[in-house]
C-alpha cells in the first residue's frame, strides 16, 4: 500500500465514506505570480484538449489560488469550445491574470502596511480587488465544478478551506454559504510568511452549524481567525481533492531552495532560511508519495489514477512523441523565478505559460489521454521558453 501524502485522520466533508468516489480532481500549487502564471498555461491545456469543463473539484493553495479563484469567477462565461479559446479563454482568464502580473503589489502592501494601520494583507486585498474580484463573493463562484480554496489556519493547526456551500476547519467547524470576499479567501490563501501573514478573520460564532467542530467549537476560534499561507498546511493542494476523488491532476509550480554557501545569521533572514528548508523538505516528500501512489494505481489500497507535474520537470523524462521544445536548463531558469507577487516582464510571462501548457501536455499524454493529439505550438509561438 502507497503511503498517503495527506493526513489520513477524517477531517473533510467526505469523512467516512468507504474510498474515493469517481471523478478528477485538479490541485494547483502555491509559487506566487511565478505559479499563478505556471497554472494559465495548464489551464490553457486542458482546456485546449477539452478536459477542463469535465474536471470535479479545483482545488489550490497560495498562487495556485489567484488562478484557480479568478478561474471559477469567470466560469459560466467560458464556452469550453477549443476553438474559442481565444475569444473567451484568454479574454476571460488570460488577460485580467497578465495584468495582474505586470503590477507589484507585495513591497507596496508591506511598505505601507508597516507604516499605515492595519495589516500587511490588507492591502494585498485590496489590490486584488482592484485587479481581479471586485466585489465577488464566495458566492459568486459556481456550483461545479467545486472550487476549494485552501489558507491554513494558525490557531487549530489545520487546513480552512473556503468553498461556496461552506467554509470550514474539521477542528473549529463551519460556516454554510459564506459570504466572504473571494479577494479576502484568495488574500489568505496565498498570505506568504512571514511578510504577507497573517490574515485575521472577524467571524459571528452564531454563524456556525451548531456542534460543527471537533474540538474548537468556541471563541476566540469562532470569533477571530488567523490564517496563513495555504502551502504552510498543504503545499500542493492535495489534501481536498485526493480524500475525494480516485483521478488527481497536480500542477506544481514549487520552487527548490537554493544552496547557500553563507546563510545569513539575523534572526529574522535566518528564520525565513529555515521556513524555506522545512518547506522544501515537506514538498519533496509529498511529490515522492503522490508519485508512487500513480504508480501503483490501486485505488482500493490507497493509491490514485492521474498525473503529476512539475515546474522542475524534465519533460524528457515523460519520453512521449512531439512534445513541445523544452530544454531543461531554460526551463530550470523559469523555475527559479523568485516566490513573489512582484512584475515580471512580458517575455518571462509569455514563457511560463509556455512552459505549464507544454509540461502539463506531456503528462496528459503519458497517463491519462495516450489519444491526445499533440498540441502544433506554444501559446506564444515567438517567445517558447
Amino acid at each position: 500500500m502507497p503511503e498517503s501524502p495527506v493526513q489520513t485522520i477524517e477531517s473533510d466533508e467526505n469523512a467516512g465514506v468507504a474510498g474515493p468516489e469517481h471523478g478528477t480532481a485538479l490541485c494547483l500549487s502555491g509559487g506566487g505570480y511565478r505559479a499563478m502564471l505556471f497554472h494559465v498555461g495548464t489551464l490553457w491545456r486542458l482546456y485546449e484538449a477539452g478536459m477542463l469543463r469535465d474536471i470535479q473539484r479545483i482545488s489550490s493553495v497560495s498562487g495556485g489560488s489567484i488562478t484557480a479563484g479568478l478561474l471559477g469567477l469567470k466560469w459560466s462565461r467560458l464556452s469550453f469550445e477549443p476553438a474559442r479559446v481565444g475569444q473567451d479563454f484568454v479574454a476571460e482568464l488570460v488577460k485580467p491574470i497578465r495584468a495582474l502580473a505586470s503590477t507589484t503589489i507585495d513591497i507596496p502592501s508591506i511598505v505601507s502596511g508597516l507604516l499605515l494601520p492595519g495589516r500587511v494583507s490588507d492591502r494585498i486585498k485590496t489590490a486584488y480587488e482592484k485587479h481581479l474580484f471586485g466585489n465577488a463573493t464566495l458566492q459568486d463562484l459556481p456550483d461545479a465544478p467545486r472550487f476549494v480554496i485552501n489558507a491554513t489556519n494558525v490557531q487549530s493547526g489545520a487546513l480552512w478551506r473556503f468553498m461556496k456551500p461552506y467554509m470550514r476547519d474539521y477542528r473549529v467547524g463551519e460556516v454554510k454559504k459564506p459570504t466572504i470576499p473571494l479577494s479576502l479567501a484568495v488574500t489568505a490563501s496565498s498570505a506568504f510568511p512571514p511578510v504577507l501573514s497573517p490574515v485575521e478573520m472577524k467571524l459571528d460564532p452564531a454563524s456556525f452549524t451548531v456542534d460543527s467542530g471537533m474540538d474548537l467549537h468556541r471563541p476566540p476560534f469562532t470569533t477571530n481567525v488567523i490564517l496563513s499561507d495555504g502551502g504552510v498546511y498543504d503545499n500542493m493542494g492535495l489534501e481536498t481533492a485526493w480524500k475525494r476523488y480516485d483521478t488527481i491532476l497536480v500542477s506544481d509550480a514549487g520552487g527548490k531552495m537554493q544552496a547557500e554557501a553563507e546563510p545569513k545569521s539575523d534572526w529574522a533572514q535566518h528564520a525565513y532560511r529555515v521556513l524555506d528548508l522545512v518547506d522544501n523538505q515537506v514538498r519533496s516528500l509529498r511529490k515522492r508519495q503522490v508519485i508512487n501512489s500513480f504508480k501503483s494505481g490501486d485505488v482500493k489500497s490507497g493509491g490514485r489514477k492521474g498525473a503529476y507535474w512539475g515546474i522542475r520537470t524534465d519533460i524528457g523524462d515523460y519520453n512521449v512523441e512531439r512534445t513541445l521544445n523544452c530544454p531543461h536548463d531554460r526551463t530550470l531558469a523559469l523555475a527559479a523565478t523568485d516566490t513573489r507577487l512582484a512584475r515580471l516582464d512580458d517575455l518571462v510571462q509569455e514563457r511560463l505559460i509556455n512552459w505549464g501548457y507544454a509540461v502539463c501536455d506531456a503528462a496528459l499524454r503519458k497517463h491519462v489521454a495516450p489519444g491526445l493529439p499533440a498540441p502544433g505550438d506554444f501559446p506564444y509561438r515567438a517567445a517558447k521558453v
